[in-house]
């Protein structure tokens, strides 16, 4: 079944619709298409750090050069391989992963940024484009009771022409119980189920006197609903039953929670996971600001590739870092850096990746790609090869025009495999 293509009504817009009026609790389940020849990398999870984050503070340090900021390099597991004094805790862990330094991008703002690198492609007036969750949504069947896509601590790109069934289920703050996964106080478990059990003969008399589809596909969105409602799987949510330490070495932030939360879903099968962090578009004071996400991050990108090593999911997990753009190598007289998106960085590691790899590198002072160019599609087309998507994957929209998913052009760094 491709759920996502069900244009006409969805379960996330039936329950929006039914349960505002009649339970209070808008719950959807995201279902994807199965697709033959499955690659190596089974899951996603991408940390995206929204405003821009400065490649030469974080993955491409020029130390000696008078870009280089108020930040040294550190040594890391890799020979060779240096990145920034905020990441001690990542530097143990880059022989798992791969670094990506000459992306070329070409839009400094921030809307046309991130959507470019969220879709793949530049923005249009005439059509929106889906994002990279819900594609790998679309393309990959759902794994148990949980959405295929999940979004946590912010709103990722939208679904497109690729339907409602594809849109990420969204979580505010790690950890915290999402009070719609549950009957409104005052209403029992069982009253509840009386009440879906009415809306469902409502539906079915409905459905069958006037020949409505869209209450016909209703009729399935709420057995679907409820079935994730009673679902064991849903405590993979809750984040109390972890260890105190378990907390403690990711950070007890909501970046490390978040990262924590990150693990667990995917142990559970959840197919995308975006974890959502800004204020990195640091035009003043950049310093600081980029110590605070340090300290953050470090830890809870770091304890997400080594447990998921540990416990053999490493492999079957594409882990990535990145951003709508750099910033600027030189440093502006309020000690901060500006928009740059001819050059920049990001980070990848698992999901068949070879470890410890550097692809590309950027001129001495980190403003143009000097050695192998990426454009901002070729990471889409490198996400698909991981997941063994079809690059030449096109979709029917609702108005019948055949698109894409990959623009054609697009190329996969297969250097990053093995």
């Amino acid at each position: 079944m491709n759920a996502c293509n069900d244009y006409q009504f969805t379960r996330r817009r039936m329950l929006k619709l039914f349960s505002a009026s009649m339970l209070g609790m808008p719950i959807s389940r995201l279902m994807a298409e199965t697709v033959p020849g499955q690659g190596h990398a089974e899951h996603v999870v991408l940390f995206w750090n929204s405003g821009g984050m400065s490649h030469l503070d974080t993955w491409d340090p020029k130390p000696g050069r008078k870009v280089q900021g108020e930040f040294n390099p550190i040594k890391t597991s890799v020979p060779g391989m240096e990145i920034s004094e905020i990441f001690p805790q990542l530097a143990k862990q880059m022989h798992h992963a791969s670094l990506i330094r000459s992306i070329s991008g070409t839009n400094g703002d921030h809307g046309r940024a991130q959507y470019e690198l969220q879709t793949g492609f530049s923005q249009s007036p005439n059509i929106l484009h889906p994002g990279i969750g819900s594609m790998v949504a679309h393309e990959r069947e759902s794994l148990g009771d949980l959405p295929a896509f999940v979004s946590i601590s912010g709103q990722p790109a939208r679904a497109g022409y690729l339907g409602q069934q594809c849109e990420a289920y969204y979580v505010g703050r790690p950890g915290d119980k999402d009070p719609y996964l549950a009957f409104p106080e005052g209403i029992s478990h069982a009253r509840g189920m009386q009440r879906l059990q009415v809306l469902e003969r409502m539906n079915a008399q409905i459905s069958g006197n006037l020949g409505a589809t869209e209450l016909k596909a209703s009729e399935t969105a709420l057995k679907d609903a409820v079935a994730l409602m009673e679902s064991p799987a849903l405590k993979a949510f809750e984040l109390d039953e972890e260890k105190p330490q378990t907390i403690a070495r990711y950070g007890d932030t909501e970046f490390g929670r978040g990262a924590l939360l990150a693990r667990r879903l995917v142990e559970k099968g959840v197919r995308f996971v975006q974890v959502n962090r800004s204020g990195f578009d640091n035009h003043g004071n950049i310093f600081n600001a980029m110590r605070a996400h340090g300290n953050a991050m470090d830890p809870g990108i770091a304890s997400l590739i080594s447990d998921l090593k540990a416990n053999g999911l490493l492999e079957k997990t594409l882990v990535i870092v990145l951003s709508e753009f750099g910033r600027t190598p030189r440093i502006n007289d309020g000690g901060g850096r500006d928009h740059w998106a001819r050059c920049f960085s990001c980070m990848m590691a698992g999901g068949g990746t070879k470890g410890g790899t550097i692809i590309g590198a950027s001129d001495e002072d980190g403003m143009e790609a000097a050695e192998r160019p990426v454009k901002v599609h070729d990471l889409h087309a490198t996400l698909c090869h991981a997941l063994g998507i079809d690059l030449n994957k096109e979709v029917i929209t609702p108005q019948g025009r055949p698109m894409r998913l990959i623009q054609k052009e697009a190329t996969p760094i297969r250097e990053l495999f093995a």
